[in-house]
């Protein structure tokens, strides 16, 4: 099983920061997943809400700032004042620093309530640019966009993300538009769907599990990946199985 750290380590420290991702990289985590949007400018940056109001000591939407003046905000402050200043990363800041790293990428594309112009070639743009293609993962709540980045990159994988009222048939839907894994909330999976969707050869990476009971329950239904804002606890948990 794959363990993806959640916005980077976000348990621990301020969120799609470079810092909460170098640190998920020192854990030993497989991979970090990550959310994309974009500037008024058309510069693709790393910051989950739509609103920059939770996460920096700015207020506004991400559309309507320039990447230079969102870099100006501090995106530590949804941890408080303990972490100094971290400004909201590029997508390309981010790509270049995953080329010297082993860890693989699951991009998330933010485009469910804004459908900002673009952003999937703007995207995938980068990620050839660095030479990244083989260590991507696709995600979107919209999957129009993941559909966008299978026509635009259709050897990089792509995962179905479905929010809080799961999805019936998952590993069918998946299958039949060439979604290669489910990323399902974990609180809605059951293990008929896991079964479903390995009936249909499709890839289970369920978020956000932060528990003992939540990792134990997806090694016990063998999924692929595990989504955790505390990569540090599957790291450590798989690292004691292995020496048993």
């Amino acid at each position: 099983m794959k363990v993806m750290a959640h916005r980077g380590y976000s348990g621990k420290y301020p969120e799609n920061t470079m810092l909460a991702f170098e640190e998920a990289a020192k854990t030993g985590a497989d991979g970090i997943e990550l959310d994309v949007q974009l500037t008024k400018d058309g510069q693709v940056v790393v910051i989950h809400d739509e609103r920059i109001d939770r996460t920096t000591d700015g207020s506004g939407w991400v559309k309507d700032y320039t990447y230079e003046e969102l870099k100006k905000f501090n995106a530590a402050r949804v941890k408080g004042d303990q972490f100094g200043f971290q400004p909201i990363p590029s997508f390309e800041e981010y790509c270049a620093w995953a080329k010297n790293q082993s860890l693989f990428t699951n991009v998330e594309l933010k485009t469910s309530i804004i459908y900002y112009p673009e952003i999937e070639e703007k995207t995938i743009a980068l990620i050839r640019k660095y030479g990244l293609e083989d260590r991507i993962i696709f995600s979107s709540f919209n999957h129009l966009s993941i559909l966008k980045m299978k026509e635009l990159a259709p050897e990089i994988p792509c995962g179905a993300l479905v929010g809080d009222r799961g999805l019936k048939y998952a590993g069918f839907y998946c299958e039949r538009f060439g979604f290669e894994f489910y990323h399902p909330d974990f609180a809605t999976l059951t293990e008929e769907d896991v079964k479903e969707c390995k009936a249909h050869g499709v890839g289970i990476n369920a978020w956000t599990v932060n528990g003992m009971e939540g990792l134990e329950k997806l090694v016990e239904w063998d999924c692929e990946g595990i989504i955790t804002n505390y990569p540090d606890v599957p790291v450590k948990y798989f690292k004691a199985r292995n020496n048993d």
